[in-house]
């Protein structure tokens, strides 16, 4: 592609030098990934800045630069003042818009993302439809797997990825939009069809400033399902009613809005719920008719995720009995409440919560059905959210009759001052600290005896530890399977 074509959607530029002979085969942010004919964008980001490697990507084989202050090389610059709007517009410009021609499902809120977007790839499934899926755990197109770094990657990714989605005809497509990516516009130039908005509980104060930030973050995926109405392309929001936090979405959009919810007069509600150690049982009202679902997933939350999986279904135009099938069908998400069974007389569940109101649902789920005591192996990461930290604890404390603190992903901070942040004001004494976290594991699991349960929350799919700037294999289901056969 000529670059001077490209470069028409940013409208406003400087150029360094004449660029009309300049063809450019690819685009890349990260100068390691460059090769010859590609156009190099700096990035501004938190620890690196791209400018400081324009050169290397001029070595690389670059051909122009694309940045927000002068560079020193000899190839063509084109000076914006945002780098990270111009590669939004770039991407979508160079991949041919492809969200144009791809349905999109958006899933934001602080849990369930994941939960929800894998629902829906089973819905579809059952509806017979090829799908596409990009968050936290991998990319999917179809039943292949692809590697991803955040919740919701860069644009340049996403365009790239949501082509080669098109060009492999998937029909349908669901992403996890975190509110780092709303906020730092990752998403621009994504065309998305349905936002669904799960629930707001305190995470991620070390990026926002207080939780009407956090709100306002999240809100952008409904502002930008557009301010027009198109009756071939309709866009619908799918809104938790049930959510002190839900009026605020609700005039954030001007999209026709399907709400759902437990105990609100919602659109879509689960009456008469029975739930235990097997699964959940409900009769799910929906504006499109009435089935009663018999769901192995365990939990309140379980219920939730299914009640937003069924609204953006709907609003695709998925049949109810469809929807059934395959709510009936799943047996859930990695690492989302997990069993590990090696044959012992305990339970054992790893599960990603890593926040006050996720590792609350997750422990009076258990407690709800657990016969013997329940313990909790939980921490806290480093370099995140500090306000956190007891509120974990909190929770920890009040739920299980003992709580195992140890580390979580440190980072660069010392484990033993994330314990104390956690700990320091705790009165109860139903909890123990290791820092090792497979000690802590092991320490857990040897507590269990018969018709106990053990949740090891936090981690949930990860299998890596990160301490200091080392990530290190590590995973949380792997460890439990060995610490339980040593039991026996």
């Amino acid at each position: 592609m000529k670059l001077s074509n490209l470069i028409e959607s940013l409208q406003v530029y400087t150029i360094s030098k004449d660029i009309r002979s300049v063809e450019i085969t690819g685009m890349q942010m990260d100068s390691r990934q460059v090769s010859k004919g590609d156009l190099f964008i700096c990035i501004s980001g938190f620890t690196v800045d791209g400018h400081d490697f324009a050169k290397q990507a001029e070595a690389k084989g670059a051909v122009a630069i694309i940045a927000e202050k002068p560079v020193d090389v000899s190839i063509p610059v084109i000076l914006v003042r945002d780098s990270s709007r111009a590669i939004s517009m770039l991407a979508n410009f160079y991949f041919q818009e492809p969200t144009k021609d791809l349905p999109l499902i958006g899933i934001t809120g602080t849990n369930g993302k994941t939960s929800v977007s894998y629902l829906l790839e089973e819905i579809f499934r059952f509806h017979n439809q090829k799908t596409g899926l990009i968050g936290t755990i991998q990319m999917k197109i179809g039943m292949d797997s692809y590697e991803v770094k955040n919740t919701t990657p860069d644009a340049l990714f996403l365009q790239r990825s949501f082509r080669k989605m098109v060009d492999e005809q998937v029909k349908v497509a669901f992403m996890e939009v975190s509110s780092h990516a709303l906020d730092m516009g990752r998403v621009y130039g994504c065309d998305f069809d349905i936002a669904v908005f799960t629930n707001l509980s305190q995470d991620h104060l070390d990026y926002h400033k207080d939780m009407d930030d956090y709100l306002r973050a999240k809100s952008l995926l409904f502002s930008q399902l557009g301010n027009s109405y198109n009756k071939n392309n309709p866009k619908f929001a799918v809104i938790n009613s049930d959510d002190v936090h839900s009026h605020l979405l609700t005039k954030s959009t001007a999209q026709p809005i399907i709400t759902y919810g437990i105990n609100s007069d919602a659109d879509i509600t689960a009456e008469n719920l029975h739930l235990n150690a097997n699964g959940s049982n409900f009769d799910m009202h929906t504006h499109k008719g009435t089935v009663t679902i018999n769901s192995k997933l365990m939990g309140k939350f379980s219920v939730y995720n299914m009640l937003a999986a069924t609204g953006a279904a709907l609003c695709a135009g998925v049949p109810l009995n469809v929807i059934k099938q395959a709510l009936e069908s799943t047996t859930g998400v990695n690492g989302r409440f997990e069993p590990v069974v090696k044959g012992q007389s305990f339970g054992v569940v790893v599960d990603y919560a890593h926040t006050p109101d996720s590792l609350e649902n997750v422990l009076t789920t258990i407690k709800s059905f657990a016969k013997g005591n329940v313990f909790v192996v939980v921490g806290c990461g480093g370099d995140r959210d500090k306000k956190k930290r007891p509120l974990m604890a909190d929770i920890a404390v009040k739920y299980a009759d003992e709580a195992v603190f140890t580390s979580d992903n440190p980072r660069s901070e010392d484990p033993q001052a994330i314990l104390k942040d956690m700990t320091s004001h705790l009165s109860e004494g139903n909890y123990k600290q290791i820092v090792n976290r497979e000690d802590a594991i092991a320490y857990a699991i040897q507590l269990a005896k018969d018709d106990d349960i053990v949740l090891i929350a936090g981690k949930g799919h990860e299998t890596y530890q990160i301490i200091g700037d080392k990530v290190l294999d590590f995973d949380d289901k792997a460890v439990a399977a060995i610490w339980i056969e040593n039991t026996k």
